[in-house]
């Protein structure tokens, strides 16, 4: 990839910070200090340890972990630029080793003159373990700095030898009150923002704007841009920007969501422990979440019908047809409508007594299991099916649960290094409370008591 084509210039004595004017409201207000970077006290905060480390101008290699428009990139630029250090910004998306060797090259020869070198790698998550690797020298000798953004969690992404040179970093999304404070910034710069035009942002359309943005501070500054351009182009002389005009700009603001990363196990498990919990009202909140951002209904479905078993389970053993129903039922008549039979399940399973009695029988008898793979099917229980079988006793002495009273035998079932060991625990919750009795006097019977 030359020069031209990158989604990056090569980096230049020119400041970091420097703006098109020409460029969108969320680029032109990129905060150009610290005291101005919104939303991130904890990790950048005053008296907080990477400011210190950053003021001192030897800031360590980071990972900046976040959701999209939490400043990633804005705060690695800010690094740069109060390390005086020379900013070589690459996308992990378009750039490869080549690029990363250029990078390099260009660091030795500043290092000659000892100038530090800042490389930062957006969404370095997709770089492949080769791409990685031919950082992890460079970081390790101090050669550059890394900054890498990263929206996707890092342990699950980054090579462990590359973050365990650099410290990870994670970013939160932005609050109500920042949002509206960025907004509000950008309203009053006459400089970079949107000062010189006469408008005005009632309190409800500001609400809209920062409740519709998702936490996100270019979907904000992007979003409130476009609506003030709306505003003005319907009134010229002291414009009103609308609810109407913030939900135009925004459209339908996309939920945070990617079937593939984090946001999907984040969301699904809220699903899952909100059921568990017992909590229909955020049952249906995580469900609708999750469909309403594209998630694929079968997946849905098919977490339904395990968290039947697992956190229902004997309680209600209906809970486990349900859910089987409403994956037939989505797989009949797809969506739109598939959305009312796994919104039934769902209300179903949090609204039904709990047990996991299932799950901790399995997990009790896979312990035996994997420590007893070499024990023995008694000798009654296996099936004669030759002479060879007979002569060797197999099926002597099994006794025909239907032909005993009752339906039950007195007889050893399990590998006699086991007698004894029992695996199943009902709880006292729901359908179940009826098996306990039952249990102790099935296991009574079966030892000839």
């Amino acid at each position: 990839m030359n020069e031209q084509d990158s989604l990056f210039p090569v980096a230049t004595a020119a400041p970091v910070l420097a703006v098109d004017p020409h460029a969108p409201l969320a680029t032109r207000m990129r905060p150009r200090t610290l005291e101005e970077y919104e939303g991130q006290h904890r990790v950048v905060g005053e008296g907080s340890v990477l400011r210190r480390a950053i003021a001192s101008g030897a800031p360590p290699s980071l990972i900046l972990w976040g959701p999209p428009g939490t400043g990633k990139t804005t705060l690695a630029m800010l690094i740069a630029d109060q390390s005086n250090a020379a900013f070589e910004p690459i996308s992990a998306v378009s750039a490869g080793v080549a690029d990363i060797r250029a990078v390099v090259e260009r660091a030795k020869a500043r290092r000659r003159s000892d100038e530090r070198t800042v490389l930062f790698i957006d969404e370095i998550h997709r770089f492949n373990k080769t791409q990685q690797d031919a950082v992890l020298p460079h970081v390790e000798s101090g050669l550059v700095t890394l900054l890498g953004a990263t929206t996707e969690n890092p342990s699950h992404q980054v090579n462990a030898a590359l973050i365990s040179r650099a410290r990870v970093v994670r970013l939160d999304s932005l609050n109500a009150e920042q949002l509206r404070s960025l907004a509000t910034r950008a309203l009053a710069d006459t400089e970079r923002g949107l000062g010189k035009i006469a408008v005005s942002v009632p309190d409800d359309a500001m609400a809209r704007l920062v409740e519709a943005a998702g936490g996100d501070a270019r979907v904000t500054l992007n979003g409130l841009e476009l609506a003030v351009a709306a505003a003005v182009d319907r009134s010229a002389d002291a414009a009103v920007v609308t609810v109407e005009d913030i939900e135009g700009a925004l459209q339908a603001p996309a939920l945070l969501f990617d079937r593939n990363g984090d946001q999907h196990f984040w969301v699904v498990s809220a699903l899952i422990k909100s059921i568990r919990g017992s909590d229909v009202d955020a049952s249906v909140y995580w469900l609708v979440r999750l469909l309403e951002s594209g998630e694929d209904p079968r997946f849905v479905a098919r977490r339904l019908i395990i968290s039947a078993a697992e956190d229902v389970g004997l309680a209600d053993p209906r809970a486990l047809e349900v859910a089987v129903a409403a994956q037939k039922a989505v797989e009949f008549i797809g969506m739109p409508e598939g959305y009312l039979p796994l919104t039934e399940a769902t209300i179903y399973l949090a609204v039904a007594p709990k047990s996991n009695s299932a799950l901790t029988a399995y997990a009790a008898a896979r312990e035996d299991v994997m420590e007893t793979l070499h024990l023995p099917v008694p000798l009654h229980l296996r099936n004669a099916t030759s002479a060879l079988d007979r002569g060797e006793a197999f099926g002597a002495g099994y006794a025909n649960a239907h032909d005993a009273p009752g339906s039950v035998a007195a007889q050893q079932h399990l590998p006699d290094a086991l007698v004894g060991h029992t695996y199943y625990t009902p709880t006292d919750h729901g359908v179940e409370a009826r098996f306990a009795a039952r249990v102790e006097e099935l296991r009574a019977r079966l030892r000839g008591n």
